[in-house]
């Protein structure tokens, strides 16, 4: 994609996403439940979409962002982000904040090569987040996992006949410039639900 088409695509996305937060945190306000209060962001490779933006938003609004930090073990922990954080070089050339006390996140957002209209996704093939969002079953906290992916990573447009594997966790939804994957996401009511 040329990078004005990316930027483009970018800035729609966060607009998808900031309204869904913001949406789902006045209706839980209205309902009297704990609203969504830890995202989990990540920092983008060159060519993935750019939420950055988005995250110093909502750091401004008290939003807590976290950002992965990979293990040993590659899964991932997600440890809190500000805007003025010195950020350093991990594996694989991503960006990571510094260590602190690992946080559990309420959405995560989850860079994705390729989805299906299920939203189920493929990743990079390391399987960090396959085993991190796995991890969260075993600890009986079930955030809202949204995928991030460019329009054009519809794999049922490329190969209609894609089945995920068994290891690939599915997501609740997909947000690309254009929709949402097979639909908006649903608040799950919070980490313990």
């Amino acid at each position: 994609m040329p990078v004005a088409d990316r930027q483009r695509a970018s800035l729609l996305m966060r607009a998808r996403l900031f309204t869904w937060l913001a949406t789902t945190r006045s209706a839980c306000e209205q309902a009297g439940d704990p609203p969504p209060s830890v995202v989990a962001g990540y920092w983008p490779l060159p060519d993935e979409p750019d939420l950055t933006a988005l995250y110093s938003q909502w750091h401004q609004n008290g939003i807590v962002v976290v950002l992965p930090v990979m293990q040993a073990d590659q899964s991932l922990q997600f440890h809190a982000w500000h805007p003025e954080m010195q950020m350093r070089q991990a594996s694989f050339g991503v960006l990571e904040p510094e260590t602190s006390r690992p946080l559990l996140p309420d959405v995560v957002l989850v860079p994705t090569l390729g989805f299906t209209p299920q939203a189920q996704r493929i990743g990079y093939g390391k399987g960090f987040y396959d085993r991190t969002l796995a991890s969260f079953v075993g600890l009986n906290h079930h955030p809202t996992l949204i995928g991030v992916a460019w329009d054009n990573a519809n794999l049922h447009d490329i190969d209609p006949s894609y089945e995920p594997k068994p290891h690939d966790h599915p997501l609740d939804a997909v947000a690309t410039s254009s929709a949402w994957f097979p639909q908006e996401p649903p608040w799950r009511g919070g980490a313990s639900a």
